[in-house]
């Protein structure tokens, strides 16, 4: 008999490193992380680790061989700047991957008779505001609106959410006996901020990389204007909105893509808060036109009324609480000086 497990696609990530950990705690099923990098030790305990591309059709065939995967959590992504740079990998890595796991679980919804779970993080590059008169006009976007992505990540993002709703609803409709539907559920992410990994490529990453910079005493250039704004969430937010929507039982959830954050912040108003904590740092402000771009395109906040009315979603980080009670006093442990044990002699 096979292993009951979850999978986790994208171990390594900033997401995918948390979400274990936190997994872990509330649940003694088996974890198989899977990632192109190598599965970081502090989180080996946890998991049953595979260095692996996502699409290595052996290794996925030997796992479904093993394990009766009851959920899979498909973090592994090309981000936002690094998908510019290399458009054709970011669509292989975040279409074709997505596409290979969802035919996965697919598969194993029918050959079990019961819905897998497919957790898919989305992003708020999904959206596409055509001009800054639109932004200011358009406060707060639903998940319906403006879906006109102007990036190679925020256009794989939003197929992939299409992808997901076939799956769940339309996948072999022509067929005679019609298959035992996968079980989709998609959240849109606003800018995600850790205080235990370093950012690593997304675009909304000028806020945290303003707080690693001050924490080491170091200057930063920020790369979009003072007073651009989007939405924030601190990561345990995050984590708890992957696993609360993992549980929330499937009559209530009205839709299969949620809109889920916390607190709206201009890059000047980040700056700020940064500098009360660490009020030497040297932050200033040197646009870069192609990220600022893109940006400029992503709406200032995003409405997530439709996750706190069907799974009762609601973040535990504001503002305050996320700098002063996760974000400032961890980045600044992270930078602390080791000091050597005295020796006597």
């Amino acid at each position: 008999m096979r292993e009951k497990a979850i999978l986790v696609t994208g171990a390594s990530g900033e997401i995918g490193q948390a979400f274990i950990k936190s997994f872990a705690e509330r649940d003694r099923r088996s974890i198989v992380a899977v990632d192109i990098k190598a599965i970081p030790d502090d989180i080996q305990p946890y998991v049953v680790p595979h260095q692996a591309d996502i699409q290595d059709d052996d290794l996925l065939n030997r796992l479904v061989g093993e394990f009766d995967f009851e959920a899979i959590y498909h973090l592994a992504a090309y981000l936002s700047t690094k998908a510019e740079h290399s458009p054709y990998e970011a669509h292989r890595v975040n279409v074709e991957g997505t596409l290979t796991l969802l035919r996965l679980a697919a598969d194993q919804s029918d050959r079990n008779n019961r819905p897998v779970k497919f957790i898919f993080p989305s992003s708020i590059a999904a959206y596409g505001l055509p001009n800054q008169e639109t932004k200011n006009k358009h406060a707060r976007v639903k998940e319906e609106e403006w879906n006109f992505p102007s990036t190679m990540y925020g256009c794989t993002k939003l197929y992939c959410e299409k992808l997901g709703d076939y799956f769940c609803h339309h996948y072999r409709q022509l067929d005679d006996k019609r298959p035992v539907m996968l079980d989709f559920r998609c959240l849109r992410f606003p800018g995600l901020i850790s205080a235990y990994t370093v950012p690593s490529g997304g675009t909304s990453d000028y806020g945290p990389e303003m707080l690693h910079a001050a924490a080491q005493r170091q200057p930063y250039a920020c790369f979009v204007r003072e007073e651009v704004r989007i939405p924030f969430m601190a990561m345990p937010d995050a984590i708890k909105s992957l696993l609360e929507i993992s549980c929330a039982p499937q009559e209530n959830l009205r839709h299969t893509i949620y809109n889920v954050t916390s607190f709206s912040l201009s890059a000047e108003e980040f700056r700020e808060w940064v500098l009360k904590s660490f009020p030497g740092a040297q932050i200033t402000f040197k646009p870069d036109p192609r990220r600022q771009a893109i940006v400029d395109s992503w709406p200032a906040d995003t409405d997530d009324s439709a996750a706190r009315k069907d799974w009762s979603w609601t973040p535990d980080y504001d503002v305050e609480r996320s700098f002063n009670e996760y974000l400032v006093p961890n980045i600044s442990q992270r930078y602390q000086p080791v000091r050597l044990p005295r020796t006597t002699e």
